[in-house]
């Protein structure tokens, strides 16, 4: 009877939780990040963690595996259970207001849940420096796996070139944002006030964007002409060539690196830019060229009989994916403020590999859970110094012989079906469909 009653009783659950919106689970996520800033400190050194655990207790895996049961509590007691309670309770309200949204503008209900997304984020993040670092490269982690699935995903190549792009995106935004608005001893004074600085770095991004597409047509033009795997040979001698070229350009610091970046690139920028990054190759991949993209994939020679100009996909796509990682290399340059040739090796690129076969090809979704699955992982074997550069290299060919379309391959992303409210009728194709009535 008890056993019978506590399977109601999940099943009753189960129910009532498949029936929250997503506005409610971010309702949720708010009140979490309240709960742990009234009681998150006390309740850390009750259960003996002396200080709020900084990534979900993932940081204390492999530094202090003894603490993990009480990080696990601390979890449940500011996280899980003020989610769940607030989801819940807030459910009738977040669906009539999700309804209500839906019926002015989807466009609206996408941009309201974004903010609340970004707001239970920002706060969060806002605990303690480590954890805005750690979000600020986790989005741009996701940023660089987007644009590199675009090629060895979408469009079915391997290419190695992304951290030359990145390079290429880095360094141009950075001499711009210094000789124009801070000045340096070899550049001399800046060109233009420094107030203006901030309204026109994203000109700078988007510069350092434009030259990592050019550097993408090095790669391009000759490898699309050819079969096989002279993309990925191509593409490793690109990248090997920028690094080596900015390591002897002493106009830029050289091996030594290049530093003095303005502090430009705050929470809210890299989040817009990435929210931007989503949105846009997202669409691009549900386009037409995404579709003519995805028959180039799986048959280049019919999708050519079936009146699809293959160079012209490819190229587009190379140079698209291009843009964005040089866009992700400007602002990674100005969150850390400091640029290194060595950051842009084969360390690099087994990092963004490792990302995107993880995550899973061909979709936008996988794209962000391997961001953002990587970086924790990564952050949790922090202690284990260089055997951690050992482990990660065993993950990645563990997924490749287990899993060699990744974890979540193949699906597409749709806003404005996430954020509809629960039992709402949905549209496809201009045909309405309502959900049975009992």
């Amino acid at each position: 009877m008890a056993e019978n009653q506590a399977q109601r009783l999940l099943a009753g659950l189960r129910s009532a939780l498949a029936e929250v919106p997503l506005l409610g689970w971010l309702l949720g996520m708010v009140a979490a990040v309240i709960v742990e800033y009234l009681v998150g400190a006390p309740l850390a050194r009750a259960l003996g963690l002396g200080r709020v655990p900084l990534l979900f207790g993932v940081d204390l895996l492999f530094k202090s595996p003894l603490l993990v049961p009480s990080a696990l509590a601390y979890m449940v007691l500011v996280y899980a259970l003020p989610v769940g309670s607030v989801a819940l309770v807030t459910r009738p309200l977040a669906n009539r207001a999700a309804e209500k949204l839906m019926v002015l503008s989807p466009v609206v209900s996408v941009v309201v849940h974004v903010a609340v997304f970004y707001v239970g984020l920002h706060s969060w993040a806002l605990l303690n420096d480590y954890r805005v670092l750690v979000v600020k490269l986790t989005l741009l982690a996701v940023m660089l796996t987007l644009s590199l699935n675009l090629v060895n995903g979408y469009m079915g190549e391997f290419s190695c070139s992304h951290p030359g792009f990145m390079a290429l995106g880095a360094y141009t935004s950075s001499v711009l944002t210094v000789v124009a608005f801070v000045g340096s001893e070899r550049f001399g004074p800046p060109l233009l006030p420094s107030a203006l600085g901030p309204f026109l770095f994203p000109l700078a991004l988007i510069a350092g964007g434009l030259v990592a597409s050019l550097g993408a047509l090095t790669v391009a033009i000759p490898s699309f002409r050819t079969r096989g795997d002279y993309l990925a040979i191509i593409s490793l001698a690109f990248m090997l060539v920028v690094k080596s070229l900015i390591e002897n350009l002493e106009v830029v610091g050289g091996a030594r690196g290049f530093m003095g970046q303005p502090d430009w690139a705050g929470l809210t920028t890299v989040f817009v830019w990435a929210v931007a990054c989503v949105a846009m190759i997202n669409s691009f991949v549900r386009s037409t060229m995404g579709k003519a993209l995805n028959a180039v994939r799986d048959g280049e020679g019919a999708a050519e009989a079936m009146t699809v100009d293959t160079r012209r996909t490819k190229m587009v796509t190379f140079l698209f994916a291009a843009f964005w990682a040089g866009v992700a290399g400007g602002l990674y340059a100005h969150v850390m403020r400091y640029v290194n040739p060595g950051g842009f090796g084969l360390q690099k690129l087994a990092e963004l590999l490792a990302m995107v076969y993880l995550g899973g090809l061909n979709s936008v979704v996988g794209s962000a859970a391997g961001g953002v699955g990587f970086m924790l992982f990564s952050e949790a074997l922090r202690p284990l110094e260089i055997y951690k550069w050992i482990i990660i290299p065993v993950l990645l060919i563990l997924v490749m012989i287990f899993r060699p379309t990744g974890l979540i391959a193949f699906r597409e992303f749709d806003m404005v079906s996430l954020v509809r409210p629960k039992g709402a009728p949905t549209r496809r194709r201009g045909v309405p469909h309502v959900a049975a009535q009992d």
